[in-house]
């Protein structure tokens, strides 16, 4: 019987692995929809790179760092630095007592590294929206190796992998902190030094439209999104073999489900309130905010309460994304308003649908949202100064696809 438990979680694990994995399809459908035509090939070549820097190297140390089997430099920074190892030698040859049922989850190794994994590249997949239209693409890989392989690893420690916010008793289920806001963090931070794509803003300082090359394209991935955040969320449950964990990942996908509606309806009603139309790109990131809102604790609302948390997210990301654009940071996606904005809102709604300290959620968002900020901020820097992240105004007004790339998505369109 304790076999047959370990396949069928294995296996759940695994399968909610790739549900994640295939956001990282959503995301370069949205982030393709939402630039320009002459970008489009460029962000999705940023979308298949980052996520295969992020695989290799989480392999490499991120998976060790996240969650270290020992005290890190005898301890003395035990719960804020974790000890540094690698996971290169990874495999089926390994004794059991590291990879099977006496590893001491309810899953193998392999299965615990894979879905892990996919949450790295999301984590980097929200930069790779933020930046959009003016970072070249080397430099960019060059951030995706540090975010990925060192500064998400060692917060992702402090809650899942027995931190001090762990210890604290710090609350998020499946990561609207660790993961969300800790990606919206980094894309802040890379955002500031990169400045705003040529022609955002006239020299009056007033917002210039820059609309989007594909519209559907954009909803497709946002329906790729909604469809993986089943797994996103569903799968944090980690087990599926009991009669316990079934009704709990079964709440789960009921709360995702509705969170997501919930946002979307928000808004495009405070939409059509504000402006007198419906936005359809406001609702696509109601869409977004309504699952960042409910991923820190999917489980402990009912279905309306779910609702709720949605609609509040979809709300807070209309006004937040219009107010980061008027205060000079230009986000052509929104990454930073419903990943960030709104991941700091559903890591303190724990308080009121979980039960969790209000004061130990909040000691959470300053540290995830500090640590990983001021990291990203000087290895921005850092990279900066050995080559230019930002494309010329020359590279910009022909299109990163020609400059970086080669090949235009949309060569018939001129």
């Amino acid at each position: 019987m304790e076999e047959i438990k370990f396949a069928l979680d294995t296996f759940y694990a695994v399968m909610a692995g790739a549900l994640v994995m295939w956001m990282a399809a959503g995301f370069t459908m949205l982030e393709a929809g939402l630039v320009q035509k002459k970008d489009v090939s460029e962000i999705v070549t940023k979308n298949l790179g980052l996520y295969s820097i992020a695989c290799i190297m989480y392999l490499v140390c991120g998976f060790v760092l996240m969650y270290p089997s020992g005290g890190a430099f005898g301890g003395l920074l035990e719960g804020y630095i974790p000890a540094i190892g690698t996971s290169l030698g990874l495999s089926t040859g390994l004794p059991n007592e590291e990879i099977g049922i006496p590893y001491g989850m309810d899953y193998s190794q392999q299965a615990d590294f894979f879905f892990q994994v996919v949450f790295v590249a999301t984590a980097m997949s929200i930069v790779s929206g933020a930046v959009a239209g003016r970072m070249k693409l080397l430099p960019f890989f060059m951030f995706a190796i540090v975010l990925t392989g060192f500064i998400y690893p060692i917060q992702g420690y402090w809650n899942w992998g027995g931190g001090f916010l762990s210890e604290m008793g710090y609350s998020d289920y499946a990561g609207s902190g660790t993961v969300h806001l800790c990606g919206a963090a980094a894309a802040l931070a890379v955002v500031l030094v990169l400045g705003p794509r040529k022609g955002k803003y006239s020299s009056n300082g007033s917002v210039n439209p820059m609309p989007g090359s594909n519209i559907p394209m954009a909803a497709l991935g946002v329906w790729i999104l909604w469809l993986g955040w089943f797994g996103f969320n569903g799968g944090s449950e980690l087990a599926v073999a009991s009669e316990g964990s079934a009704i709990a990942v079964s709440q789960v996908f009921l709360n995702t489900n509705m969170a997501a509606a919930g946002g979307v309806v928000a808004a495009l009603l405070i939409s059509l309130f504000m402006t007198g139309k419906m936005d359809v790109t406001m609702a696509m990131n109601g869409a977004i905010a309504g699952l960042v809102a409910i991923t820190a604790d999917p489980l402990s609302p009912s279905g309306g309460t779910a609702i709720i948390v949605g609609a509040l997210g979809g709300i807070l990301v209309y006004f937040s994304i219009l107010t980061l654009e008027k205060k000079g940071i230009d986000d052509p996606v929104g990454a930073i308003s419903a990943h960030g904005i709104v991941g700091i809102f559903g890591v303190l709604a724990v308080s009121f649908t979980g039960g969790a300290s209000f004061i130990t959620q909040l000691v959470g968002v300053i540290s995830i949202a500090g640590f990983t900020f001021v990291m990203s901020l000087l290895a921005t820097i850092a990279i900066n100064s050995i080559m230019p992240i930002r494309a010329s105004d020359e590279e910009q007004d022909l299109g990163l696809d020609v400059s970086e790339i080669g090949i235009e998505a949309y060569p018939e369109f001129k």
